[in-house]
């Protein structure tokens, strides 16, 4: 699933390329990527005309201000599992996967794909706060770039006896971390993935804030991770998979002193750490 870093890549490259551009029309593939509204004519005659004046991320969510005189509505969009947004001239062919399209008036589109098909678009109308649509938008913690995710913040969000590896994939702790990167900040600060919330010192959560800081900005400076699904706008894999401390690395020496890394499973989620390096 695209995590944090990459959600904000495709936000950095959608910025660069489809600004003020108008909205001609599109296509819908399949029917069911429509959250809101749920009939696909309103969907695509509600963005049709209107031209895109930014994109911004909230979590794992990307959002669009479309500008429409006198008033502006929202495209927003979840890729979940395997989405991927591309920007592609008209004549390209379809990906297998091609869910739905956006027409712009320089024969160029922006191209939903996504394999799995649990990925989300909504169209949420003027006046209206997208939140009332897109309710997981309310469930969200604070972004970890936000001023508001201090020491203070954090040890108060875990002040409970599950692992810390599950807390940091809810979404109401930290907004935007996953599975990859909460492995990596784990190895950064030295922290077992079993540890449970209860046993973490005030000084160890100090270093994994700085730690979940630090492995999203440098794979958000790599284009984030390209494992499976994962392109950008144009295409093109994350270059974070090819240095990665321990996520996907089971068995690989642990790049700080070789120990073998290794792979549990908790709630239903994959781990990997390093036994000497961790505690």
């Amino acid at each position: 699933m695209p995590e944090l870093p990459e959600v904000e890549t495709i936000r950095r490259g959608l910025n660069q390329l489809t600004l003020n551009q108008e909205i001609t029309g599109g296509d819908v593939l399949l029917y069911r990527t429509i959250a809101y509204p749920f009939s696909v004519e309103e969907f695509l005659t509600g963005m049709k005309g209107s031209a895109i004046a930014t994109w911004y991320r909230r979590g794992k969510y990307l959002l669009a201000e479309l500008s429409l005189s006198p008033s502006s509505s929202t495209l927003g969009i979840h890729l979940r599992m395997t989405g991927q947004l591309l920007w592609l001239h008209q004549d390209e062919p379809l990906h297998k996967h091609t869910r739905v399209r956006l027409f712009f008036r320089n024969e160029h589109e922006l191209r939903f794909v996504d394999q799995r098909t649990f990925g989300q678009m909504w169209w949420v109308p003027p006046t209206v706060a997208p939140e009332s649509i897109m309710t997981g938008l309310g469930k969200l913690a604070v972004d970890p770039f936000s001023p508001e995710f201090t020491v203070e913040y954090l040890a108060l969000k875990l002040r409970n006896r599950r692992p810390i590896k599950t807390a940091l994939l809810d979404q109401s702790v930290v907004a935007g971390l996953g599975n990859i990167y909460a492995d990596e900040a784990l190895f950064l600060s030295g922290v077992l993935p079993e540890t449970l919330c209860t046993d973490l010192q005030l000084e160890q959560i100090e270093r994994l804030r700085s730690c979940i800081i630090q492995v999203l900005e440098a794979s958000i400076e790599a284009g984030g991770t390209t494992f499976s699904n994962f392109l950008n706008v144009r295409g093109v894999n994350g270059n974070y998979g090819g240095v990665a401390w321990v996520y996907n690395r089971a068995g690989e020496p642990c790049r700080v002193c070789g120990t073998a890394i290794q792979r549990t499973r908790l709630a239903g989620r994959s781990s990997h750490y390093c036994v000497q390096c961790q505690r």
